[in-house]
């Protein structure tokens, strides 16, 4: 486990300290629900990202978050994503994909979302994500998060 929290702890490192020019940073609380096999509960999580400009028109980004099912004995779920995307307006529609690290549970995610900009400093933000193979799980979030 040392590994995977060393390994999210560059990957944030390099992300805050990429040059600054249009790209940006972002830091995020959020919640939702996570769904598998008849079964949902509630889930809580945080991430650390920086987004890079491709054009005027597109993105790219890298995070690394924490997230967690609200139940008792459920493991924080550890995750490096990468996503791309367009900009739309006031907002970014994107896919993501990337890799889970849980307690003996490692495994892949893919997902999607929209990122809308409520100030120049500020965001709201809806995803969705697919867990894959050993973790086998659905979750739709709603995160605020701040840009710096």
């Amino acid at each position: 486990m040392k590994f995977h929290v060393a390994l999210i702890a560059t990957a944030a490192a390099l992300a805050v300290a990429a040059p600054a020019a249009a790209n940006e940073g972002r830091a995020e609380v959020r919640g939702g629900i996570a769904w598998a096999g008849g079964n949902e509960e509630a889930v809580a999580g945080v991430a650390l990202g920086y987004d890079f400009d491709a054009g005027k028109t597109a993105f790219v980004g890298v995070e690394a978050s924490a997230d967690k099912v609200l139940v008792d004995g459920a493991d924080v779920i550890w995750g490096l994503t990468g996503r791309a995307g367009a900009k739309l307006g006031d907002g970014k529609l994107f896919v993501a994909g990337g890799y889970t690290f849980a307690e003996g549970d490692d495994d892949w995610h893919l997902g999607g979302g929209y990122e809308h900009k409520l100030t120049s400093a500020a965001y709201l933000k809806v995803e969705y994500r697919r867990y894959f193979d050993v973790i086998d799980t659905n979750t739709a979030t709603v995160g605020v998060g701040i840009r710096f």
